[in-house]
């Protein structure tokens, strides 16, 4: 089958033949631009292969190109890039590797289109379609790429041991590829992994992570991290996870598999957002259980305070991974905290107080916890699931009326330190921030309004047990320079 049409519907393909006829250098588009033309994907990503230099052929395009076409060249790669409004295409010349086992860094020498197929992770990946005009659109596919992409198959085009040895990283790629695509690692290829995985030694954490946040972000990250615990990938890179697997039993009684709850509280929250943090807050969810598993005559298998043990779980296994420490860090790590407190705070009667604590604690980020929290509901009883599904319903109600009422989410105490040393005429202490702390709590409690002057009476009455007096309680509102 020729595929010139498909070529010719994107304005960048006639001026790469153009180009490389122009330089006398055969030319092919390959990798995932070829998979997803294949599959009826829209793909942005153009690999081109030249027979030759890459780098020559890009200098030649950007200039084809004209005024703000943008050229990228680096040298000690090999490799170019053009931009362009819309367009970005990345050059390489056709190269074949050769790895020493200590590294995943290989020899590149210059080689053939066959070389640089061979080189190439999957078959699906191996495809390359000709941009010359004797052969324009003819697809060359020497590892039978169609037929896999037709079968949902993922496997190597060479000896997967060889593949995964070289690059270890095709590994996670794989199974990042399988998870995306919803296809099967072919039983060889996934037996070189369990054979190979542990390469993965020789893998930067950075480069890692990458593929990991590869996966989270699919549609179903539950089953890259399922295809990772079968392949042996999960107990290498996740360790923390895969000591979620196994049941314990005490007098007949056993706990719940965590990591089979685990999956289904990823699957549910994945479902329902593509914030990839909260998808990490899922599958971290109750990553403390193991620390904190134990038997209790009168409750049975108890994990107590496991989501505290969690959550400063959370920072060493970021860094470990080279996950970002900031803001996402600090999301996850709430959210892992966070999440047993809706369950109780279920209850018809639970307090406005409780409810406002909840909001104060969880700020912006309330709608984000409601849906680990729902998605948390795993049991295999129907009536259990719909029962807790209709308390979080009216949960959701009960906090939207505090918020509207309150405006408790991230709220600051009206009477702030500065105006509680000038209120007193007393110099930063311990006692500002015992005063801060009152004005908070009576707000949250429901015993003070929201409100400043509500506020800065309640700071003046308290501020008796610490013998202090304002010095000056004759006007309505001390005048406060900032």
């Amino acid at each position: 089958m020729n595929y010139s049409d498909n070529l010719n519907a994107n304005k960048v393909f006639p001026v790469l033949s153009k180009t490389a006829d122009q330089l006398g250098l055969e030319c092919y588009v390959v990798g995932g631009w070829v998979r997803d033309l294949l599959l009826g994907r829209p793909s942005e990503d153009i690999d081109v292969v030249v027979v030759g230099s890459g780098i020559a052929m890009a200098e030649a395009f950007a200039k084809e190109l004209g005024s703000g076409a943008y050229l990228a060249v680096f040298k000690n790669f090999g490799t170019a890039q053009v931009r362009k409004g819309k367009i970005d295409v990345e050059f390489v010349g056709a190269r074949k590797e050769s790895y020493h086992r200590e590294s995943r860094k290989p020899i590149v020498e210059n080689g053939t289109l066959a070389d640089d197929q061979c080189r190439r992770d999957f078959s699906i990946n191996a495809m390359a379609i000709c941009l010359n005009a004797s052969r324009y659109g003819e697809l060359v596919d020497p590892f039978n790429g169609v037929e896999d992409l037709a079968n949902g198959i993922i496997r190597t085009p060479l000896d997967p041991d060889i593949t995964f040895s070289d690059d270890p990283l095709r590994m996670m790629r794989a199974v990042r590829f399988a998870t995306r695509l919803g296809f099967t690692i072919l039983s060889d290829t996934y037996e070189a992994i369990r054979r190979n995985v542990e390469r993965m030694d020789i893998v930067s954490s950075e480069r890692t992570a990458e593929e990991l946040n590869k996966i989270m972000r699919t549609s179903n990250p539950s089953r890259g991290i399922m295809l990772m615990d079968g392949c042996g990938l999960l107990a290498k890179v996740l360790p923390e996870i895969d000591a979620l697997k196994g049941v314990e039993k005490h007098n007949e009684r056993a706990h719940k598999d965590i990591f089979t709850h685990t999956m289904r509280v990823l699957e549910g929250v994945a479902n329902r957002s593509d914030d990839i943090w909260l998808r990490y807050a899922a599958l971290f969810h109750d990553v403390g259980k193991p620390k904190t598993k134990q038997w209790d005559d009168n409750h049975g298998w108890i994990f107590y305070n496991h989501n505290f043990v969690g959550m400063k779980m959370l920072t060493p296994i970021f860094r470990r991974l080279h996950l970002p420490l900031g803001e996402e860090l600090k999301l996850v790590k709430k959210l892992v905290e966070l999440h047993m407190r809706p369950i109780n705070l279920c209850d018809e009667g639970v307090t406005d107080s409780a409810i406002r604590r909840l909001l104060f604690d969880a700020g912006d980020d309330i709608d984000k916890l409601m849906i680990l929290c729902e998605s948390d509901i795993t049991s295999a009883n129907r009536e259990k699931v719909e029962r807790f599904a209709n308390n979080y319903q009216l949960l959701r109600i009960k906090l939207k009326e505090i918020e509207e009422k309150d405006r408790i989410r991230n709220f600051q105490p009206p009477v702030d330190g500065l105006e509680i040393m000038q209120m007193f005429n007393i110099p930063p202490c311990a006692v500002v921030g015992e005063l801060k702390n009152a004005v908070k709590d009576a707000i949250l409690d429901g015993i003070i309004p929201n409100e400043h002057d509500a506020a800065r009476n309640f700071v003046i009455a308290n501020a008796a047990k610490y013998n202090l007096k304002p010095v000056d309680v004759s006007s309505d509102r001390i005048h406060i320079e900032k």
